[in-house]
């Protein structure tokens, strides 16, 4: 086996290393989140139908990144054990399938907004101008992700390294991109006429292309814990089935998202006199939120090459302090968020433009819907856990139970009591019932896998729940 220097994740100090890996992409994820508030409120500036058929848009964005951060998950969880085991070929074999696979998922998709994409927005309303500007809108956000889908592999190779510098650098050029393009094209300047929504996607993928070719160019051009090489590169089907091994539940995890999404909008727009302002709302609402789960994202991604070097590294203690830590950190994060939400709703409503409908639905529905922050926070980094430890199947059951098998249906029973603030009631609920089965899960992975890790001898476990 080859021999390589112990890496700083296997020997820093925990509290320290987590800080020092999660603050670089906390920071990169508040930017990403500031230019999704960005992209809204510009939006918001031409109609409230516009800001709708954005709303009707994010689950296939949603899907998009739950493709892309899926895979690059599991790639990020196989580097980093292989790391941890010094196993340095099977490092870089894994993080070269990283670029191939990227590929792969933007032509996926690059199809779907071809072929699919007024289809879609015509399932939910017959209102002309929110399907023409919907359809506008994702065509060119699916067509184009190629960009996305590419550095997000790269990003997540990285931070498997314990580099968390250079995807702040990326996403920061993508953000930052995208919040000077968009008023340029959406209303227009100098030379560059005015293109509405169209304008806001197409701010919002050459911010994800530019980010692209400065992954790429580091990728190549920079020396790393792992290379990268297509010299006699072949696909290996092993290597993927382990990629997705974690990162198809990851995948399926986030993509549940996106289900429920357009699930709640089909359940709002049962509401006949406030389905077009309470989609509006509930979209305005996801981009605030991300403000508060973007740092909590970001801690996570500090927090799952810790957790997996030092599993694939059997070093119980490492990981048990990682746990602990992130479960502090944030439940401290979300408890922020949740103060936030409820001291001033309707200023932070207001950024979007908001009529005084949608304050009326929106002032109730943030203050609501905030109470799930704390139970989320301590899902969230479980799900950490499970998908670094190579148990993605258990993310993947709990955010069943949260998103479809509780959410929707406890929506769906809400919102026959004809009152639309009730249905957001349905969020806490559901956060409620994933936090237990976490806790249940977690106790059966750990009494299996990680009681007596010191003293077993390395393995890799598989998909399988527990």
């Amino acid at each position: 086996m080859e021999q390589v220097q112990e890496n700083k994740m296997g020997t820093a100090p925990v509290l320290r290393l987590i800080i020092a890996m999660s603050l670089p992409a906390m920071f990169s994820m508040l930017i990403q989140a500031l230019y999704n508030i960005v992209d809204s409120y510009f939006v918001a500036q031409i109609s409230e139908s516009a800001l709708t058929a954005v709303s009707l848009a994010f689950p296939i964005q949603t899907l998009m990144i739950a493709v892309g951060v899926g895979t690059g998950v599991g790639i990020n969880s196989l580097v980093a054990r292989r790391l941890g085991e010094k196993r340095q070929a099977d490092a870089d074999c894994a993080a070269s399938h990283g670029l191939l696979l990227g590929v792969f998922n933007w032509i996926l998709f690059a199809l779907f907004g071809i072929f699919f994409t007024k289809m879609f927005f015509g399932a939910f309303t017959d209102i002309e101008e929110i399907i023409t500007m919907g359809t506008q809108y994702t065509s060119i956000v699916t067509i184009c992700s190629f960009g996305l889908m590419i550095e997000v592999n790269m990003e997540k190779t990285l931070q498997a390294t314990g580099n968390m510098i250079y995807p702040m650098a990326f996403q920061l050029v993508g953000a930052v991109t995208n919040i000077i393009l968009d008023p340029v094209f959406i209303f227009g300047f100098a030379f560059i006429p005015a293109m509405g929504v169209s304008g806001a996607a197409i701010a919002t993928v050459i911010g994800q292309i530019l980010a692209m070719l400065v992954s790429l160019f580091v990728i190549i051009f920079k020396d790393h814990a792992v290379n990268i090489n297509f010299r006699r590169f072949k696909p290996d089907w092993r290597i993927i089935k382990e990629i997705y091994a974690v990162g198809f539940p990851g995948i399926i995890m986030q993509a549940i998202g996106s289900v429920m999404v357009v699930g709640m909008n089909a359940i709002l727009f049962t509401f006949p006199q406030n389905a077009v302002t309470a989609v509006a709302f509930f979209g305005v609402y996801f981009k605030l939120q991300s403000f508060v789960f973007m740092p909590v994202f970001g801690l996570n991604q500090g927090l799952m090459p810790i957790m997996g070097y030092n599993f694939g590294a059997r070093k119980k203690q490492r990981l048990n302090s990682a746990t602990k830590y992130g479960c502090v950190i944030a439940l401290v994060l979300m408890g922020a968020g949740m103060l936030v939400f409820w001291l001033m709703p309707d200023v932070l409503l207001s950024i979007f433009n908001a009529s005084a409908d949608m304050l009326k639905i929106g002032v109730p529905g943030l203050r609501i819907i905030s109470l799930c922050f704390l139970p989320a926070a301590l899902g969230i980094v479980g799900s950490t856990f499970f998908q670094a430890v190579g148990k993605g199947v258990n993310s993947l059951l709990v955010s069943l139970l949260r998103q479809l098998i509780v959410l929707l249906p406890a929506a769906f029973l809400l919102a026959k009591l004809g009152v639309v603030e009730w249905v957001w009631y349905a969020f806490p609920i559901a956060e409620t019932f994933s936090l237990f089965a976490t806790i249940v899960l977690f106790a059966r992975v750990y009494k299996r896998q990680i009681q007596n890790l010191e003293q077993e001898p390395s393995r890799i476990s598989g998909p399988e729940i527990v």
